[in-house]
């Protein structure tokens, strides 16, 4: 790794990559401190200050801080994962989109664009309820001139913001490196590392924690990260057998392979579809004017047992959700069929897909155990009798260590393409075309 990292420089295309990458990241954290029109950005800080511990935190974290401070790029990037977790849904309750789906490239191009149809349905909903919010007075006299023109132009302004903010992510992850989206939302989450440890420093200086409590706190720190990086790099081969194949005068095949399948076969998606599902309810509960309502939301909004709970079902849910729409046990067992390929031990086809199956719902209940309970730790420890102030949570710990791992690798492979490729050309040979 260190060899291809050393070849960096000379790679123009991976450099080029890399820049644009971050100078979309750049142009996205500019974006973060515009304020919506007519908004008292610094009145919103205060009343976030206060509001730390509850839901709308861990929204703020996701969004880089834009929530906080009224940003353009308040709703961030959750509508679009939203959207996409209901168009997926609905790809496998009706057998039209799921056929559209299997079209190839097309079909998956017109169900992104209905994803991106419900992503505007959904900024709509969500910025009309933040402008309502805002001019409720619940918050304050942070709106200079509430009424109609302002929420129509604070609706316009932030779909326009989330819009913005989804286009960025598929131009990262179109012309840079990396998943755009991840990458947006990871670097939303290093920005309060920052304030994290600043925090830490506080709590010592006042005499709430000890320099050796800090201590234990960044070892627990680095067992978690190096067991997120061990998980995240796991996976179970399973034995792949080629026979031998005799044309004319040659002899192919007979070669021993395997079948790589990941422990976390779902990766940083699960959390990030489960927090996007719960934000988006909870929100709404949260300003409806029904108290019946509004205490089944203050019961979600409160970082307790129950939040905990729902948090962990969905992250199960979504971790077997996931694994089902990018593995097809049937597909894997046709496709080792038509090469010729088979499992040793086990007959070709069904009984083929029914073992894989088997090994993939094993693999996906510990991938799906191990992300809850990272996912959920951090915030237990900081209830009751605890008490840590764990100020690195374990839903950001995982999306970034997962993103940073996932875009290390898409560079790896890169480099090892890009010197495929010149391995090819000192041999004389035509190289891979380029479309």
């Amino acid at each position: 790794m260190n060899k291809s990292l050393s070849a960096l420089p000379k790679i123009p295309e991976l450099n080029r990559r890399l820049m644009f990458a971050a100078f979309m990241l750049v142009v996205y954290r500019l974006g973060v401190f515009v304020p919506i029109p007519g908004v008292d950005s610094e009145q919103i800080l205060n009343i976030f200050d206060q509001a730390q511990g509850t839901i709308f935190d861990m929204l703020n974290l996701f969004s880089g801080g834009a929530l906080e401070r009224a940003s353009i790029f308040a709703l961030g990037v959750m509508p679009y994962i939203t959207s996409s977790i209901i168009m997926s849904l609905l790809v496998k309750a009706f057998p039209t989109l799921e056929a559209m789906q299997k079209e190839g490239e097309a079909g998956r191009r017109k169900i992104n664009q209905y994803s991106r149809y419900g992503t505007i349905l959904i900024c709509f909903v969500q910025g009309g309820m933040l402008s309502a919010a805002l001019q409720s007075g619940q918050l304050g006299d942070v709106v200079s001139n509430p009424g109609f023109s302002f929420t129509v132009t604070t609706i316009l302004t932030l779909t326009a913001g989330s819009m913005l903010v989804m286009w960025i992510g598929e131009q990262i992850s179109e012309r840079g490196i990396g998943n755009g989206i991840s990458l947006i939302i990871a670097a939303s989450i290093i920005t309060s590392v920052p304030g994290a440890f600043w925090d830490l420093v506080r709590f010592v200086r006042t005499g709430e924690m000890t320099i050796f409590g800090v201590l234990i706190l960044f070892i627990f720190l680095a067992c978690i990260v190096a067991a997120i990086v061990f998980v995240e790099r796991s996976f179970r081969k399973i034995p792949v057998q080629y026979p031998r194949r005799v044309v004319g005068r040659k002899v192919y095949g007979g070669q021993s392979s395997y079948l790589p399948l990941k422990v976390n076969t779902a990766g940083v998606i699960p959390p990030i579809f489960a927090s996007s599902l719960l934000f988006f309810p909870a929100t709404i509960l949260q300003f409806v004017q029904i108290p019946s309502l509004q205490e089944i939301a203050s019961l979600i909004l409160d970082n307790g047992f129950i939040y905990n709970f729902i948090y962990g079902a969905l992250i199960i849910f979504f971790a077997y959700f996931y694994t089902a729409i990018i593995y097809n046990p049937d597909d894997l067992a046709d496709n080792l069929k038509k090469n010729g390929g088979f499992v040793p031990g086990i007959r070709p086809g069904k009984k083929t897909a029914q073992y894989i199956d088997k090994i993939l719902s094993r693999l996906t209940f510990i991938g799906a155990i191990y992300i809850t309970v990272v996912c959920i730790m951090p915030s237990m420890l900081r209830e009751e009798p605890f008490n840590v102030p764990f100020f690195f949570g374990g839903t950001s710990l995982l999306i970034v260590i997962g993103v940073t791992l996932d875009t290390v690798q898409q560079i790896e492979s890169f480099l090892i393409s890009h010197n495929y490729e010149g391995l090819v050309k000192k041999k004389g040979m035509k190289g891979p075309k380029r479309y």
